[in-house]
């Protein structure tokens, strides 16, 4: 089969283990990438690269899982620059390469381990570590990892066991950046924000149908985030796709899912991820994000090699270009702190803008199940077969604000939530000293609040209408100022507008703000009415046209007795007013 003599030439292109310091090698290469480690091979491994490589390896500990796992980074440079304050005064870019956030996809740890001994060996990457420090993280979910066992992910070939999705609170780490609600999240954070990594890299094994290609690179900010930047997005996914394609690989850069599942003919679509995912968080940042996904129904030692590849083409990349991309950086951090008054994109959208594309799939029928009852798509290995299928790739902005002139207000009474929030994501703020009885800012007020039916990673999202309007409020003492000056912007903006896809409101932060908690009994409404009308004839008009011109308001009796107590003082003003503010004011 074409499978098993590609298998068999991947395993004799592996280096044998002997060649190598034996306590330097994997099980799964010393297994013929059969299987993978568990997690105390990691934390050997790790002490063991900067046992036999001190002058260019530290192992270092950033985190404890919520099982007490410690988590584990190697820190890689030829000439010893081991701390963020090193590398900065070098003027040295970072790389950050994490492996197993999805811990049944564990090519990347297998895969890095290979990588980084070769490159340390000179014989992969050769002074790629000379001009760039390289962060690597083996395993990103390390509870989830250690929940391990066979068919944890049917629809993968090999490793023979491998870990769980998700972590030991059952949260889901590639859905995370922006909220940040697991430990382990908040870990990687605080390591992001210590080294700010140029270019950070997010390797996975995909899920979907059967087809030849072998990987997916995709990168942002290419369409996303600084304009200017986006050269630099573009040129890195490029580079590297013309570099594994040149070992064998069959990349593509986009994300191999059909628009209509397990449908071919509906073709693909390529677009910006939100927020809660890597590549959508790190163009916030100003600074690049790497999705790998090697195709799942390759075998193990298939997917490893063509990882490691990928691997070594982007050090390479960065060791080449880094200098220049991180001058690139620097001057999009430049520009965002001066994005006050100026649109910014909450999302984007694909258009309906079409090609006809060559891609390269197998021999197939769809025929009813007698299992399921409905469509089911069979693939023949045996038969490639080229797919004329369609491909939509234009992705423009969709929701679009202007940003305040100087940026946020919280209010004190959300500031030690909000507060740690922001400390964890290395934003600018600061804390009022003293109130302002009268502040000239600008409110949200939510003319309708809808909150999911189900749970999502542990909330209760909620999605609002409405529009921000120049109304003078008091700002008490301890509120935060959030400045939009700063380089983090556009990450502000996205945490901050609500109709923002992953925004502290739209994960539940404040939905108590649009939840009623005081009424007025249906018998004393009746009174109310009468006196608001007797005291007041507009009032009595506009009741009277209101029934006149709204036949469902005329038969709802809850929504005319509520026309008067909106009009009562004892009515909560606050209603469905968003609790942070903005101004064009710097406080």
């Amino acid at each position: 089969m074409i499978r098993s003599a590609l298998l068999l030439a991947l395993l004799s292109a592996f280096p044998l283990a002997h060649a190598a310091t034996p306590d330097l090698t994997t099980i799964s290469e010393r297994s013929g990438f059969q299987a993978t480690g568990r997690y105390d091979e990691t934390i050997a491994l790790c002490a063991a690269f900067a046992q036999a490589y001190p002058k260019q390896v530290q192992c270092i500990d950033f985190g404890i899982t919520p099982e007490g796992r410690p988590m584990k980074a190697l820190v890689a440079n030829n000439n010893g620059v081991f701390t963020p304050a090193a590398a900065k005064q070098a003027g040295l870019p970072v790389t950050l390469i994490q492996g197993g956030i999805h811990a049944g996809e564990i090519d990347g740890k297998d895969a890095g381990f290979l990588a980084l001994r070769e490159i340390l060996e000179g014989r992969a990457g050769k002074g790629a570590l000379d001009k760039q420090v390289l962060l690597f993280v083996p395993v990103f979910n390390v509870d989830g990892h250690e929940r391990f066992g066979k068919w944890n992910r049917p629809n993968q070939r090999g490793p023979v066991e491998m870990g769980w999705r998700t972590t030991a609170q059952n949260l889901n780490l590639n859905r995370d950046y922006l909220k940040a609600d697991a430990p382990e999240m908040q870990a990687m954070l605080g390591l992001v924000n210590a080294w700010d990594p140029l270019t950070y890299v997010d390797l996975h094994a995909t899920n979907g149908a059967k087809f030849q290609h072998d990987i997916s690179i995709q990168v942002e900010p290419v369409y996303s985030g600084d304009p200017e930047f986006r050269k630099a997005g573009l040129a890195l996914r490029t580079n590297v796709i013309k570099d594994i394609a040149k070992e064998g690989s069959t990349p593509q850069s986009y994300y191999m899912s059909f628009v209509k599942q397990d449908d071919p003919m509906s073709g693909f679509e390529d677009g910006v991820s939100d927020p809660r995912f890597s590549t959508g968080y790190f163009q916030l940042r100003n600074r690049m994000a790497m999705l790998v996904e090697t195709h799942s129904w390759k075998e193990y030692p298939v997917r490893v090699r063509i990882t490691r590849n990928t691997v070594v083409s982007l050090l390479n990349q960065v060791a080449k270009h880094g200098a220049d991309w991180q001058k690139a950086a620097y001057a999009a951090d430049a520009r965002a702190a001066k994005l006050g008054n100026k649109k910014v994109a909450l999302n984007y959208r694909t258009t309906d803008k079409t090609e006809m594309v060559n891609f390269n799939g197998y021999e197939y029928t769809r025929k009813p199940s007698e299992i399921s009852g409905g469509l089911m798509t069979r693939y023949d290995e045996t038969k490639p077969q080229v797919w004329r299928v369609p491909l939509r790739d234009e992705v423009v902005a969709d929701v679009e604000v202007t940003a305040p002139g100087a940026g946020y207000i919280v209010p004190a009474a959300q500031a030690a939530i909000v507060g740690e929030k922001l400390r964890q994501h290395g934003v600018v703020f600061r804390k009022l000293d003293q109130g302002i009885a009268r502040a000239n800012v600008e409110t949200f007020r939510a003319d309708k609040a809808t909150l999911d039916a189900a749970s999502v990673e542990g909330h209760q999202r909620l999605t609002v209408t409405g529009k921000w309007t120049a109304e003078p409020r008091a700002v008490t003492a301890g509120s935060l100022f959030v400045p939009i000056a700063q380089p983090k912007a556009r990450l502000v903006v996205a945490m901050f507008e609500p109709q923002a896809p992953d925004s502290l409101l739209a994960w539940g932060t404040f939905n108590t703000a649009f939840e009623r908690k005081e009424y007025m009994e249906d018998y004393v409404a009746e009174d109310v009415a009468r006196e608001q009308m007797a005291a007041d004839p507009k009032v009595a008009a506009e009741f009277a046209q209101r029934l006149a011109s709204d036949p469902a308001f005329a038969k709802d009796p809850q929504a005319r007795l509520a026309f008067f107590a909106k009009r009562h003082s004892s009515y909560d003003e606050r209603l469905n007013l968003y609790p942070v503010l903005r101004t064009d004011t710097a406080l």
